[in-house]
């Protein structure tokens, strides 16, 4: 896949800004480049050293497109490991335009989507799971996805699997020495040391499955649903942590038909919260479809917030309220069930005492008043845990990698069941190769052209 044109694309976001930043990358870059530039100190771009930054002004034979600062960064200390040149102009739309057909006039091709990233990776300059975190860097929202995207790029657990996976491939040539000589029944493998390998292998594995949980939550957002019957104040609940009025709000029962989504940031973390349609009996055609997709996000969510009217919970029905709680409970046990009391601010002491009497985990909150809100947030954060995941600890927010990891996991586990019970070494060659195999898809030692075309397709360009 290694090309040898020079291609150019807007490293910048489209549209009208103060500057913006045009990307050549390839053999004839600079040369490229340089035909169209005039520096300032008169100096020819192609005698430039790297890393260097020159004014001067940007030129189509003879018409004077605009005043430029040029960077030059010469293979291989460049992004890409080529020869790449970054053009600062202005940030109209049109001046972005016209030097972008200037260089594709000149020779250049227009680059795919993570086209530099991938001839950084093609290059050496990193490998596949720090080129797939370069794309999870631009597009992280909040300070936790931004904490795991910049770990993973700067080698985070890959550089961990690449240690052990080396010496895996020193045990694997061993065991096939020993095929060589199978009539002669010598071990060339240290069996003691395998052993100790694979033990050491199977627990950074495992502990990288297990913080994908938490990865893949920070990295798309925790899913919240707000759940109850119609009219209790979910929709004012979701406007109110939103700050604007993204669901309506209406007196009128069933005004939700359909889960309405946004999400915020509370601590770093991203929470993407769900807006349900009201849980009762209906004969209308349209509100039973929404309800219906209440109890889908309800299985999607990874928390759920039950919300009941204050006014309503009487000692009469305290007892149904409480029959609803256990039954959420009891549907979906692995998730933690925030249940929340409404229109607190209309509830005078002994009603909430009354209440509390009965469902005694319940929060009150006033969700047109706002009171109890931060309550909600503070119990929010608290309900997220990550295990026993440190700050500094590798965390694993990518399916890819977490379906390569489970597959080089129960490789390893055959390994060690097999050197348990004496199989013979060429048996256990296999399921070695296999192992090795899941874990060089991890880092790109094992590619395939679909494989970094599907990676790299998801890509913004000029990136």
């Amino acid at each position: 896949m290694m090309r040898q044109d020079t291609i150019v694309a807007l490293a910048t976001p489209p549209g009208s800004g103060a500057i913006a930043v045009v990307r050549l990358s390839g053999p004839d870059a600079i040369a490229l480049a340089g035909s169209h530039f005039k520096a300032v100190s008169g100096k020819p771009l192609a005698d430039c050293p790297g890393h260097t930054i020159h004014l001067g002004h940007l030129y189509a034979k003879t018409r004077m497109l605009d005043e430029v600062l040029v960077s030059v960064f010469r293979a291989p200390r460049s992004y890409t490991g080529e020869d790449v040149v970054e053009v600062s102009c202005h940030g109209s739309t049109f001046i972005q335009q016209e030097v972008i057909r200037l260089f594709l006039d000149a020779g250049c091709r227009m680059a795919e989507p993570g086209e530099f990233t991938l001839r950084a990776f093609l290059s050496g300059k990193m490998d596949l799971s720090q080129a797939e975190a370069v794309a999870d860097l631009i597009a992280s929202e909040n300070q936790a996805s931004h904490r795991i995207a910049l770990q993973q790029m700067r080698g985070g657990y890959s550089s961990q699997i690449k240690g052990l996976r080396d010496q895996l491939i020193h045990f694997a040539s061993m065991i096939t020495l020993e095929l060589d000589f199978s009539g002669e029944d010598v071990e060339f493998a240290d069996r003691a040391a395998f052993m100790d390998l694979l033990d050491r292998l199977s627990l950074l594995l495992k502990r990288l499955i297990d913080s994908f949980a938490a990865g893949n939550a920070i990295k798309t957002g925790i899913p919240v649903a707000i759940a109850g019957q119609p009219n209790v104040g979910k929709s004012t609940l979701l406007n109110t942590l939103l700050q604007e009025e993204r669901a309506i709000v209406s007196d009128i029962a069933g005004t939700t038909r359909d889960a309405i989504e946004d999400e915020i940031v509370l601590g770093g973390i991203g929470f993407r919260f769900i807006d349900t349609a009201g849980i009762r009996e209906t004969s209308d055609a349209i509100e039973h479809i929404g309800i219906r997709k209440t109890y889908e996000k309800l299985g999607q969510a990874r928390i759920v917030i039950y919300m009941k009217d204050g006014k309503e919970l009487k000692a009469n029905t305290l007892k149904s309220a409480r029959a609803e709680v256990e039954t959420l409970k009891e549907t979906y046990p692995e998730k933690p069930i925030i249940l929340l009391i409404n229109k607190c601010d209309l509830l005078g002491p002994d009603e909430r005492k009354q209440i509390l009497s009965v469902l005694p985990e319940a929060q009150f909150l006033s969700a047109r008043e706002g009171e109890g809100v931060r309550e909600l947030q503070e119990k929010l954060l608290g309900l997220i845990h990550f295990g026993n995941l440190g700050n500094d600890d590798p965390v694993v927010s990518n399916s890819r990698h977490y379906q390569a990891l489970a597959g080089a996991l129960e490789a390893v586990e055959h390994v060690k069941a097999g050197m348990e019970a004496g199989i013979p070494s060429d048996l256990l060659s296999v399921d070695i190769s296999t192992a090795l195999h899941h874990l060089g898809a991890i880092t790109g030692e094992i590619t395939t052209d679909d494989l970094l075309g599907n990676i790299f397709a998801n890509f913004c360009i000029g990136k």
